[in-house]
């Protein structure tokens, strides 16, 4: 296991288990019949991942993960457990790292969609609409403010980019040509649906859910999330009572990170400058505050 000096785990290994296939965020070890997903501290932005991490970082995002898996039983996810006691033996010297930040979980086929739901009309959504009253494409009446909430929220797909290589939005119809009508139908309402659901979870909350994505994958036939779901690594927060329209609002997430960045002369390639101690103790800060609000309970 590698850890940076402020105790933020950056790399897992495993001996005896293959190299892990490593994201921008999770180590995931191939178990044979499952996958195990680790998620470290590491944090990205702009595509990029810092050399330096956030420590906690992974436990909220699990910790968060598994709160809204089991708030949406009706929803179909790829859990299978993460008690580390029910891990395979090959773990058990290991559950001291896992525990808290790592799933059990099945072989699904991952669909090759980034499945984005908008509800309020900020960040990338805002410049595009600026430009040509669209977000991604989709047209929109005037009069829209930043940061307003939109009238229905909007699923606004893209393609689903490896490491360093950035995202890209993509219209309806091509997805569509990637999964076919049906498919495409199925996950564009599921999006919404999850959406919706936790947006309104939330705002009992005193947060408002911006917008978010989701990633889903197939298994025995059926469609079911995978990978985080509703992290502030996934999604823009916005606590409700500093809300307000007209401006970039204050967020319980990864935007503050890039908001920093955004302010140095870098150019967005690797590598990827270090983030100051302040900015990673705020960082954790927001996300701990976020986890709290959410679910009821500290870390």
């Amino acid at each position: 296991m590698k850890y940076d000096a402020n105790g933020a785990l950056l790399q897992t290994e495993i001996p005896g288990l293959p190299a892990p296939r490593r994201g921008k965020v999770r180590d995931i070890f191939d178990m044979g019949s499952h996958l195990l997903l680790v998620a470290s501290d590491r944090i990205s932005a702009f595509d990029c991942v810092m050399p330096n991490g956030i420590p906690d970082k992974g436990r909220i995002l699990t910790g968060l993960s598994l709160f809204w898996f089991k708030h949406m039983e009706w929803m179909p996810n790829h859990l299978v457990t993460s008690d580390v006691s029910e891990y395979p033996a090959a773990l058990k010297p290991y559950a001291s790292h896992l525990d808290g930040r790592s799933m059990l979980v099945v072989k699904a086929s991952p669909l090759p969609v980034e499945c984005i739901a908008r509800g309020y009309i900020t960040g990338t959504g805002w410049k595009d609409y600026q430009k040509s009253g669209t977000v991604c494409g989709i047209p929109l009446r005037k009069g829209y403010r930043q940061a307003e909430k939109l009238d229905d929220a909007l699923f606004t797909p893209s393609t689903k980019a490896e490491t360093g290589i950035h995202d890209e939005n993509i219209p309806f119809s091509k997805v569509v040509e990637l999964l076919g009508a049906k498919q495409a139908d199925i996950i564009r309402e599921l999006t919404l649906k999850v959406y919706n659901t936790a947006a309104t979870y939330a705002a009992g909350k005193g947060i408002i859910l911006a917008d978010t994505k989701f990633e889903f994958g197939t298994y025995n036939g059926r469609i079911i999330l995978i990978d985080e779901i509703l992290t502030p690594d996934s999604s823009r927060f916005w606590p409700a009572d500093q809300y307000k329209v007209g401006g970039s609002p204050p967020s319980l997430d990864k935007q503050f990170v890039r908001d920093y960045l955004e302010g140095l002369s870098w150019d967005k390639t690797p590598p990827a400058p270090e983030l100051p101690k302040d900015i990673v103790s705020k960082t954790r800060e927001k996300y701990l505050d976020a986890f709290k609000r959410i679910t009821g309970k500290s870390l």
